[in-house]
């Protein structure tokens, strides 16, 4: 199984790429993970309700012809009204995925959220939190709980949860 996380946006500050690439590599060896950054649509300095609809869309049909690319492939999208999941609940899903033979791509879109044709298409809704958190910080706390929920799987002592 292989984990593509299509992220809307590049260049990440240097603490953020520290995180993400340390568990990036602990993962590997139990999951192999890619990620893929997809370009963020350009922004105008005030814009205006119709111009944030138009930056969703616009990077939905970049997250959807990313998709696209791959075979048998669910699609997951982080979104603030998905199902909130438990990193035991997390472990079983990707166990599920695992025994169906599917890969994932993991959506996390831009800052303005993603688009209803995304939303649409996805297999799964995932909240991360009920907190709004910085597009930065959710690559590094989403790679840290794949880590932890493959930990699990594979009865490594990293998750000592109850």
């Amino acid at each position: 199984m292989k984990v593509r996380l299509l992220t809307v946006g590049n260049k990440m500050p240097s603490w953020v790429q520290s995180g993400f690439n340390e568990y990036y590599k602990r993962i590997q060896p139990m999951l192999s993970t890619e990620i893929v950054e997809l370009a963020a649509a350009k922004r105008a300095k005030n814009p205006s309700d119709s111009n944030l609809a138009q930056y969703r869309e616009q990077e939905g049909q970049t997250i959807l012809a990313a998709h696209a690319t791959a075979g048998r492939e669910q699609l997951w999208v982080l979104d603030v009204k998905g199902k909130m999941l438990s990193t035991e609940g997390l472990a079983d899903k990707l166990a599920d995925a695992m025994q169906q033979g599917d890969d994932i791509a993991l959506v996390i879109g831009g800052a303005d959220g993603v688009s209803q044709e995304v939303l649409a298409k996805a297999d799964v809704k995932w909240s991360l939190s009920a907190l709004t958190l910085p597009h930065p910080l959710v690559r590094v706390v989403l790679m840290e709980q794949l880590y932890r929920a493959m930990s699990i799987n594979h009865n490594h002592p990293y998750h000592r949860g109850n």
